[in-house]
């Protein structure tokens, strides 16, 4: 089973593949699609959709898991950017027909770490653990992005 995470971000969007079967992991891969500041918002979404779909398309990926939508009160027109993002990213799983499961991010950290409230470097610390590396998976939404992937292998087990 080939299974993609994907940590939206208009900035930095994360990538992560591993392919295996149940709790075993074959192998992995991951990066990330980055846009620039200096860039208009439409244009960066439609870099982060077409670099997103070429890479579905090549790899045909059983499974695509999402960090769901979230927003801080806080800052609220982060949500509002991150559903925008989000959207891109739903569209092109859409586009090759790929199911599509969306995690909250505390459900993430809390499977992969035992911690809903964990820190990006816990997070880190915990899938690069799962995935037996020694050197640390930068950047960050690159390794969010495999622990979502590696959520999806293990709850599919068939």
């Amino acid at each position: 089973m080939k299974v993609f995470g994907i940590d939206p971000g208009l900035a930095g969007t994360g990538i992560g593949i591993v392919h295996g079967q149940g709790l075993h992991v074959d192998g992995f891969a991951f990066g990330s699609i980055a846009t620039a500041k200096n860039e208009e918002q439409s244009q960066r979404l439609e870099k982060i959709y077409t670099k997103l779909l070429g890479l579905l398309r090549k790899e045909m990926p059983d499974l695509m898991v999402v960090e769901d939508v979230f927003s801080l009160e806080k800052y609220p027109k982060s949500g509002i950017l991150l559903g925008k993002v989000t959207g891109v990213i739903l569209l092109a799983g859409c586009h090759i027909n790929v199911p599509i499961k969306e995690v909250p991010v505390r459900e993430a950290k809390q499977v992969l770490t035992g911690n809903g409230n964990a820190s990006k470097a816990q997070l880190e610390k915990a899938v690069r653990h799962a995935l037996k590396l020694d050197r640390p998976i930068r950047p960050f939404h690159a390794s969010d992005a495999l622990g979502l992937a590696l959520i999806g292998l293990f709850r599919n087990r068939g």
